[in-house]
């Protein structure tokens, strides 16, 4: 009887410890920019209609208007945003979306001259570097909030809309 009670409560202990290890998941509120389909739609349209083809015409080609990052390069991307940040001593606070284009050069290839989304982290400095000589100016610095972190590499190379545009919803 008493081995059955040992086995029945190391199997307990375990069970206990096993789920305790499990990855518990993180409440999140509901983000309060959410828009309806309808809006999303209205705002697509009125970019195609009054920037997309004047666009177009300049490059002489038809341009992405759209960029698509997949859910694990952009978890990768916040990972290390964060902990390139942390290293470097700043607040990150959020990440700044830029419409650039590209070089209308061969290195490019198919995405030459056209639009293009990148990212880049955002947040001011909140400690001096360790093992750095006192800096007055750098303590005395005071970073704008939400300011761009170019300490921190920026993101690019999504991926263009299909056949490079895309009309919202892209079915």
């Amino acid at each position: 009887m008493k081995k059955i009670n040992n086995l029945l409560l190391t199997s307990l202990f375990l069970l206990f410890l096993f789920q305790s290890c499990t990855e518990v998941e993180v409440k999140h509120d509901e983000p309060t920019q959410l828009i309806s389909n309808k809006v999303a739609k209205e705002l697509n349209q009125n970019y195609n209609r009054t920037r997309h083809s004047i666009i177009s015409q300049t490059i002489n080609k038809e341009d992405a208007n759209s960029a698509w990052y997949s859910l694990e390069e952009l978890e990768n991307y916040i990972y290390y945003v964060k902990k390139q940040g942390k290293e470097k001593g700043y607040d990150v606070d959020g990440i700044r979306f830029y419409l650039g284009a590209y070089p209308d050069t061969q290195e490019y290839d198919t995405k030459a001259n056209m639009t293009t989304i990148f990212l880049t982290p955002t947040g001011k400095k909140t400690s001096v570097q360790k093992g750095s000589v006192l800096n007055l100016p750098a303590m005395m610095q005071t970073s704008e909030e939400n300011a761009d972190i170019e300490e921190i590499s920026p993101m690019n190379f999504g991926t263009m809309g299909h056949p490079p545009k895309a009309i919202y919803p892209s079915n």
